[in-house]
């Protein structure tokens, strides 16, 4: 319970300081990441991570071969 109010008090300070998060969404995004944290443990935040970073270089690649192609 503790780690709930912890995680929904630290996601609505960085949600306030993210462009496109209001504070009640980064507060549910708070207490999401504790309640994965718990469930998938060390090695499943790693590979969490892994992928999002792989993702996020995927779509930027993506992007930029789209704005590519558009000003070719």
């Amino acid at each position: 319970m503790l780690g709930k109010i912890i995680g929904a008090v630290a996601g609505a300070k960085a949600a306030s300081r993210t462009r496109g998060v209001n504070e009640p969404g980064g507060a549910l995004m708070g207490v999401a990441a504790v309640a994965m944290a718990r469930r998938f443990g060390i090695p499943g935040m790693i590979a969490a991570a892994a992928g999002g970073y792989a993702l996020k270089r995927y779509n930027e690649r993506r992007q930029a071969r789209e704005a590519f192609t558009r000003t070719s």
